[in-house]
């Protein structure tokens, strides 16, 4: 089985951290396209069973600041009209459901740090794995509709945090590899949000990490 992982930083923190390394785990072969490096795809999305696209610093609708943001956009939805299983995270949520014809756009409220997160459906393959509640690392400043025909799959009091699209495509907006069971978070324990996540500049001129 090969698996295309698409992130946005060449460094080892600007990856897919648990979710990469599962797949050779497993005995799969992983490519690795960095989009924001500006190359084309390394194929057709049809080239690979599955597609995981992660975070970054930059936001899904920058594509003046970031023009090859349309061309991995297009790349998804090809992806998604072609059947090729999908999972976003952080940033790469957000893409899938533009690729999907959702609004994404600033959030009401931003993100930082550890948040509460509930599921909102029925079973579902991939969430079973988790608790009904337990806590997210989230580090975004960005939001978006849900895609057409998708369903909510958790939440918290401020965002939208997962979904699915038929039975093709999953979004996370947090760092998957920071969730945890439901409990007081501490200090000791809070991951460094680099796995997922990267640093950018909040929509005041701040430093952050955000997608």
């Amino acid at each position: 089985m090969r698996v295309l992982s698409i992130v946005h930083e060449a460094g080892p923190t600007g990856g897919g951290g648990i979710f990469e390394r599962a797949v050779p785990e497993r005995g799969h072969r992983l490519d690795r396209w960095v989009a924001a490096d500006g190359d084309a795809p390394p194929g057709a999305p049809t080239d690979w069973e599955a597609v995981m696209v992660f975070g970054g610093a930059m936001h899904p609708d920058q594509d003046a600041e970031h023009p090859w943001l349309a061309g991995e956009a297009g790349f998804l939805e090809t992806a998604l009209a072609e059947g090729v299983p999908l999972l976003g995270v952080c940033l790469g949520a957000q893409l899938i459901a533009r690729a999907a014809g959702a609004w994404v756009g600033p959030a009401g409220e931003a993100e930082v740090g550890w948040y509460e997160v509930s599921q909102d459906a029925g079973a579902d393959p991939v969430l079973d794995a988790l608790p009904g509640s337990f806590h997210a690392f989230q580090w975004h400043y960005y939001t978006f509709d849900l895609p057409p025909g998708a369903v909510q799959l958790a939440s918290s009091a401020a965002a939208r945090q997962a979904y699915r699209l038929g039975d093709q495509a999953w979004g996370i907006t947090g760092c998957g590899p920071a969730a945890r069971s439901s409990r007081s978070p501490s200090r000791r324990s809070a991951p460094r949000p680099t796995a997922t996540c990267r640093r950018g500049t909040s929509r005041d001129g701040r430093s952050a990490r955000r997608s």
